[in-house]
């Protein structure tokens, strides 16, 4: 009989699992699988209501976001990760495309299922969560900002407030919203209780399923300009390598607990490559497509490397003492 830790605790094997099939489908049946993309934010969405079903709201009334925690963000993310960024990119072509694509998704920190790797990593999930409206707001003013002074005027009018607002609202205020109004009424009625109940075996099972239709439904985009995505993936390694260990050392040069250094190495390393995707669609034609494929191949090599995160920061880069 499967039950809910026996699932937790094989999770990382399932995702790799999914992972494998997910290229491979993409691949073998790119027409079929690239209808998939419609599905990614209505999976998302599900999978972060039921990450947040998980979070104790109604018992969080007297619980704020540390200020310490919210500096230590804001210089990973806005600092420290620009800096990298900035550096690593200097091993690119000078083509505008490319960096474009680079930029935009390195820049811009995770909104969403950042929440969900911190909890799989052991990190403090909920100051992730309280965090998502500053993360939210500072990205979209600074994000134009940080593209002048990498790209010049040319970068700066792409940036525009509506793909940010449909994710920020559709993939973190509803499932939020629902998740706290269902344990509003579990305190009430009995089958409320069930429903939060039934919704932790959600998140591991919905993972796979986030894993499955972006890879499966993107993979296929990428072989028009494989000789250009070849030179973004050791960048973005170098990415997933170098910003654990710095957001490491800022953690602890911010003095934060164990729980909160996790979650701070998860949001340094983590982007938002699903809620830039619609920015790069809508460009013009003949960049849009090179820009989205440069953005989706951060979107695997991301996911392949939470799955080392996960397992990595709490048992090697940050341990319980």
């Amino acid at each position: 009989m499967i039950t809910r830790e026996k699932l937790e605790n094989n999770q990382v094997w399932l995702y790799v699992i999914v992972l494998v099939i997910a290229a491979g489908f993409g691949l073998i049946v790119p027409n079929v699988a690239g209808q998939f993309d419609i599905t990614i934010s209505a999976v998302i969405a599900i999978l972060m209501y039921s990450m947040f079903s998980q979070i104790p709201f109604t018992s969080l009334k007297e619980w704020v976001v540390n200020r310490r925690f919210i500096w230590a963000l804001l210089t990973v993310n806005y600092i420290a990760v620009p800096i990298v960024v900035w550096l690593l990119s200097k091993l690119l072509p000078d083509y505008p495309p490319l960096l474009l694509g680079v930029y935009l998704v390195l820049l811009t920190p995770c909104i969403d299922y950042v929440i969900v790797f911190t909890a799989l990593g052991r990190g403090n999930e909920k100051i992730i969560l309280m965090s998502t409206p500053i993360l939210f707001i500072t990205q979209m003013l600074l994000l134009p900002l940080y593209l002048w002074l990498f790209m010049g005027n040319e970068a700066t009018g792409i940036v525009e407030p509506g793909p940010f607002l449909e994710a920020f609202f559709g993939l973190i205020v509803i499932p939020l919203g629902i998740a706290i109004a269902l344990q509003l009424f579990a305190r009430k009625a009995p089958v409320g209780n069930q429903i939060v109940n039934l919704s932790a075996w959600l998140p591991v099972p919905f993972m796979a399923l986030t894993l499955f239709v972006v890879v499966a439904s993107q993979i296929g985009k990428l072989s028009t300009y494989m000789n250009l995505i070849i030179k973004v993936i050791p960048i973005y390694i170098a990415f997933m390598i170098i910003v654990p260990i710095i957001s490491r050392y800022i953690a602890k040069w911010f003095n934060l607990d164990i729980g909160s250094g996790r979650a701070l190495i998860f949001s340094g390393s983590t982007r938002n490559s699903l809620v830039v995707l619609p920015l790069a669609l809508a460009l013009p034609d003949d960049i849009s497509t090179l820009v989205a494929a440069v953005i989706v191949t951060q979107t695997i090599v991301e996911l392949v490397g939470e799955l080392i995160y996960i397992r990595v920061v709490p048992n090697l880069l940050l341990r319980q003492k």
